[in-house]
């Protein structure tokens, strides 16, 4: 569904605005009531520049023309779908504020597991070096190396423009441990050895029907889907990062609902030992790791 006309009416005030454009959203795109109006008063909020606090003391306030406007345009793009991220410009991720654009995937709470399992198994005694692989706005990577700033981060992207972004992040999150690379995955990386290797890339399967729904609709098509099955991307980094692992080291990837036994299957067939995979907080499988 497109909306081309601008959902604000002008006699309205804020506390009005919101509950109108609560409904609209919950409306339009099948949203919870409590998602719709927490999103609306996200953009509210952007274009006021104040906090919530401020919207439930001045619902009599009247926006001026450019608010309105503003106000309006976010809206009507998140009626059309548009990703609240997106028009934000941000999204929290382990508890930090990243930076998003339309060149990087929108950082997601079921990645955060990653996060945990990597730091797990990053010793307290000595210093570990960890590679994230597909990095986009840097978020496992920044959120690793805030957690244990002894770390070395080493943190690649085949898109300059998500990269930008990532160096954006690290910068305002003044993440000095993390190092930016412009590489296809290992194809800059020679020499290097890791003790954790951790990604979370591409795995929809190309023809997949959920590319055209959503929030994906948005988001850049090669950080998305990779191949007929979704694996092509995983088999290239499971063959060659064991030449990037120490002795001991971990290979852990983030994936699809279904896709648990087969990446299993395929770290057996390169060799890596201690396989399984973890759930998420729903119950699915989403991550799998191997060890050399």
């Amino acid at each position: 569904m497109s909306i081309s006309e601008s959902p604000v009416d002008p006699a309205l005030n804020t506390g009005e605005l919101l509950k109108s454009g609560c409904q609209q959203l919950a409306g339009v795109l099948n949203l919870e009531l409590s998602t719709a109006r927490i999103e609306v008063q996200c953009l509210m909020q952007s274009v006021l520049c104040v906090n919530r606090a401020y919207l439930f003391t001045h619902p009599e306030r009247i926006l001026s023309a450019d608010e309105r406007a503003r106000y309006g345009e976010l809206l009507m793009r998140r009626l059309n779908g548009e990703p609240i991220a997106y028009l934000l410009g941000q999204r929290e991720f382990y508890g930090l504020e990243l930076k998003v654009t339309p060149a990087t995937l929108i950082p997601r709470p079921d990645t955060e597991l990653l996060v945990e399992l990597a730091l797990q198994r990053m010793p307290l005694c000595c210093i570990s070096r960890v590679l994230d692989m597909g990095t986009g706005s840097g978020a496992i990577a920044i959120a690793i190396a805030h957690q244990r700033p002894d770390a070395e981060v080493v943190a690649v992207d085949a898109s300059e423009a998500a990269l930008n972004v990532a160096e954006i992040n690290v910068q305002r999150l003044q993440t000095n441990n993390v190092s930016l690379l412009h590489s296809d995955w290992f194809s800059a990386l020679d020499g290097e050895h890791f003790d954790i290797i951790v990604s979370n890339p591409p795995y929809i399967e190309s023809g997949d029907v959920h590319l055209g729904q959503g929030d994906v609709r948005f988001e850049p098509l090669t950080a998305l889907a990779s191949g007929t099955d979704g694996l092509n991307d995983m088999r290239r980094i499971i063959a060659d990062a064991r030449a990037h692992l120490v002795l001991g080291g971990w290979l852990m990837l983030e994936h699809g609902y279904n896709q648990s036994e087969r990446v299993r299957g395929l770290l057996h067939q390169a060799g890596f030992g201690n396989v399984s995979s973890v759930q998420d907080l729903s119950g699915i499988e989403r991550v799998t790791l191997g060890s050399v």
